[in-house]
């Protein structure tokens, strides 16, 4: 693990503030016609045909900052830091080619890394617009850092995607989708960064929780610009009214995916299968829970070895959910996470406590 890290002082949250917000200051403008069912175009480039570097500047110019992650990221992280605590700098993302600032990025670990303690990794934010993505690690990170510190190694990165934070995006300036591009050679900085953030601080993963959203614009904007830009017809899905979880194909551990949603059973009502058994156009395994070829696809939860691992999603748009709520769900699903490794180490050895397992002790 790299030597530690530092916060930011007042002087440094007031340049980052001036900077990022003095980018764009306009309101969002870019709305899909694409709506549910409308054979309308999406509004930039050709029908079947790839998007090509005029399509995707036009797309990046229409883009606005809506509010600022500086204010809801950066200040909120540093000035509420737990005691057991350090934030640090991982990187540095420079989008000055697009005519853009630049963004520093933050992660969170444990003062005390103890080498034979278990790791757990939580990531938020790798899609900028999944609002709870950000502010469920933050508020986790405020909440509950401490009471796991001493017996587990914790690494939190709370907005991997600060411009899709800023932009309400599910793309980066490149209108490349930073959660298909957790892969070697990766051309999107914001997953490679993470990438070798993980990479430096932990030798191993033991849990990794990768906090997401899908929400009602999936169908209205960011599918329907997906589409248009591969060039491709739209697939539609409907959007599911509840939490869920994507597991691994390749590491289903269906128990421990089990485990989050009953926890995350009694903050928010779980997801539904439509009429096809499916949720998002993906065969449900059990209640709540579909999985992905994380790996494969070069999804954030595909990064680590480890061998319990999930993506929550959380449903924003649901009548019946707030923004606390969604970011309590958020929190819930990390704990029992936690919880779940805690009990599945105290079964591999039952004469010692979870606090020394790794440790010795």
């Amino acid at each position: 693990m790299p030597e530690g890290g530092r916060g930011l002082d007042p002087a440094e949250v007031c340049l980052l503030d001036i900077g990022l917000l003095g980018m764009l200051c306009e309101p969002h403008s870019l709305v899909s016609t694409m709506t549910s069912g409308s054979p309308t175009p999406y509004p930039i480039g050709t029908p079947g045909t790839p998007w090509d570097a005029v399509d995707k500047a036009t797309w990046l110019s229409l883009q606005r900052v809506q509010r600022s992650y500086t204010a809801e990221v950066l200040v909120p992280l540093q000035t509420r830091l737990p005691a057991q605590a350090e934030m640090f700098q991982y990187g540095v993302l420079d989008y000055a080619r697009f005519g853009l600032g630049s963004y520093p990025l933050y992660a969170v670990r444990g003062r005390q890394w103890k080498p034979n303690h278990p790791v757990v990794v939580v990531t938020g934010g790798v899609h900028g617009y999944e609002t709870s993505g950000v502010q469920g690690a933050l508020r986790w990170i405020q909440q509950d850092f401490d009471n796991h510190a001493g017996a587990m190694n914790l690494l939190v990165l709370p907005c991997v995607s600060p411009w899709g934070y800023e932009t309400i995006n599910r793309w980066n300036p490149e209108a490349l989708d930073p959660n298909r591009q957790f892969k070697q050679d990766s051309p999107a900085a914001e997953s490679a960064l993470a990438m070798a953030c993980v990479s430096a601080n932990c030798k191993r993963v033991d849990v990794h929780v990768d906090l997401h959203e899908t929400t009602d614009t999936d169908n209205s904007e960011f599918g329907p610009a997906k589409a248009a830009r591969d060039g491709v017809p739209f697939d539609r899905h409907d959007i599911p009214d509840g939490f869920y979880l994507v597991g691994d194909s390749e590491r289903p551990v269906p128990e421990f995916q089990r485990a989050l949603i009953d926890a995350v059973r009694r903050v928010t009502h779980i997801a539904a299968p439509d009429e096809h058994g499916s949720i998002i156009g993906t065969p449900i395994q059990q209640a709540g829970v579909i999985n992905f070829a994380k790996r494969s696809l070069g999804l954030c939860g595909g990064m680590t070895g480890a061998r319990f691992v999930t993506t929550t999603e959380v449903y924003p748009d649901s009548p019946t959910a707030d923004p606390a709520q969604c970011n309590e769900a958020q929190v819930v699903a990390v704990n029992a996470a936690i919880d779940y490794l805690r009990h599945s180490l105290s079964a591999e050895d039952p004469t010692k406590t979870i606090g020394s397992v790794r440790e010795g002790r």
